[in-house]
């Protein structure tokens, strides 16, 4: 009599982190080998850099959008500020909607959304159309979660750590790139060419992610709560518009006051709600794990002292040489010497993931905003060449991927495999409160410390050096805050998560 033998079961690799394990990689239709791991992290990375892009791609051409849209200066900064809110509700929303019915699906979605949003602004000439499309770029920034997510769910252990510093990183790596570009294209083509190259990008990225990024079986089923979405979306639009428009409204401002009060208000009813229904959009009791919850609180910081470099540098750069301390260079000059920060946070990648393995994230994250803070003191006491403020951007570069690579290693260790891509859409959102928040405060202290040339007040040198202070004493704050972290030692040494395994897809709850 012949005996079967039993074909030993697959046990995945444990997440190096310390978290849920991800589950083994699902073949390819047709009974193929799973897709090639470089090939996914690339694409992945590829489009994460694609969608931090929209960020900086305007910029050149804000002091311009009046004349181009025939409109009022403070109606064409909507194009701007739309994005931005865009961004700060399609974030957790799509990172939700990923982990319950697939996240390569809502990737793609993300993508189209990107390109068709490029192609209404690149065929717009007033400023709706252009608002319009402005808020469906927005609309993709939850690629880089759902990036991040999908390589927990289908990398080899020993490539998570670097892929997924990577793919973090890309927020500051487009940023970087971006800006350069897009001032080299607004100085030698039309200015609607910069929508066209994004839808462009857009579409390579789409075709790739078509071609190599496989479906995760990893979902978490049931409904999509959608009173939580509604009650996020508008408490977080009340919330960053107060922020990001109350220079120009005034401070004590009703407006501004009210969109608080409201924003405080509705976030509450918000938090209230989400604790009681049985299927909230964000998983409150996971966010308020001690590791989960220091860490989000650490990246508001994070955020606020990367972005501080981008509103002083190339204001420095570009103001005229007149002033004492400006260095009269244009656009395009200050964009090149912001670009190898970009480079550099790139290839820090590998060294985060390096480190997190052999000390664990929360060392990494502490050396990185260090890094940051001693990049900020750098640069009050060297203000005089360009290639002063190159290596300070490299620096604080540097320090901003190891922060920015050791976060998403510090929320997968903390929660299920099955609300990663919500876990780290909130962690992104929590950055983008911090990089409007610095916009903001910077904003008042530029204003306030001024000097007088020719007639015009421009920002004193006193008042950068300030702007400087501040974005030190925010990466220090980082420091202090990613002390109160659970010490994990190693990156494999961290026990899973004390939650339910991860339903496959088919094994949804009905």
């Amino acid at each position: 009599m012949l005996v079967r033998r039993r074909r030993p079961r697959h046990v995945p690799p444990p997440c190096p982190f310390g978290g849920e394990p991800p589950p083994a990689p699902p073949a390819e239709a047709g009974g193929g080998s799973p897709p090639k791991t470089n090939a996914v992290v690339a694409v992945l990375a590829f489009a994460g850099i694609v969608v931090s892009l929209m960020q900086t791609l305007v910029i050149p051409i804000v002091p311009e959008l009046p004349k181009l849209l025939d409109a009022p200066a403070s109606d064409t900064a909507w194009a701007v500020t739309a994005t931005l809110l865009a961004a700060a509700v399609a974030t957790p929303v799509m990172g939700r909607l990923g982990d319950m019915y697939g996240k390569r699906r809502m990737l793609l979605v993300s993508v189209v959304l990107l390109v068709g949003g490029s192609v209404v602004c690149a065929l717009s000439d007033v400023l709706v159309p252009m608002i319009v499309g402005r808020v469906l770029q927005g609309l993709a920034s939850g690629v880089i979660p759902l990036g991040i997510s999908i390589m927990r769910d289908e990398l080899p252990a020993e490539r998570l750590g670097s892929a997924t510093a990577l793919m973090s990183a890309s927020l500051g790596i487009g940023g970087a790139l971006g800006l350069p570009a897009a001032a080299l294209i607004a100085d030698n083509f039309d200015w609607h060419v910069l929508f066209w190259t994004s839808a462009g990008m857009g579409v390579v990225a789409l075709v790739c992610v078509l071609l190599f990024v496989p479906e995760s079986r990893v979902r978490t089923g049931g409904r999509f709560d959608l009173v939580g979405g509604i009650g996020m979306a508008a408490g977080l639009v009340c919330l960053l518009l107060g922020i990001s428009k109350g220079a120009d409204w005034g401070w004590a401002s009703g407006t501004t006051l009210g969109l608080s009060v409201a924003a405080v208000v509705i976030l509450s009813a918000w938090g209230w709600w989400e604790l009681r229904t049985e299927q909230p959009l964000v998983d409150l009791r996971t966010t308020a794990r001690r590791q989960v919850l220091v860490t989000n609180l650490a990246s508001i910081a994070v955020g606020f002292a990367m972005f501080a470099m981008s509103l002083v540098i190339p204001q420095l750069l570009q103001l005229p040489a007149q002033t004492g301390y400006g260095l009269g260079k244009s656009m395009l000059v200050a964009g090149l010497c912001m670009a190898p920060s970009g480079l550099v946070m790139m290839a820090t990648a590998p060294v985060s993931a390096a480190i997190s393995r052999a000390k664990g994230p929360k060392v990494t994250l502490m050396i990185g905003v260090l890094i940051v803070a001693a990049g900020y003191g750098l640069n009050i006491a060297l203000m005089s060449e360009v290639w002063h403020f190159v290596l300070v951007a490299c620096v604080i570069g540097a320090g901003v991927g190891f922060g920015y690579g050791s976060m998403p290693a510090l929320i997968m260790s903390a929660v299920p495999a099955s609300e990663t891509a919500a876990a780290n859409s909130l962690n992104t959102l929590m950055r983008s409160l911090g990089t409007s928040t610095a916009s903001a405060v910077a904003g008042v202290i530029l204003a306030q410390m001024t000097t007088n040339l020719g007639g015009y007040a421009l920002p004193s040198e006193n008042a950068f050096k300030v702007v400087l202070a501040v974005g030190a004493g925010a990466a220090l704050l980082a420091f202090v805050v990613a002390s109160f972290i659970p010490r994990q030692g190693s990156a494999t040494a961290g026990k899973p998560v004390a939650e339910a395994a991860a339903e496959p897809a088919g094994a949804t709850a009905k």
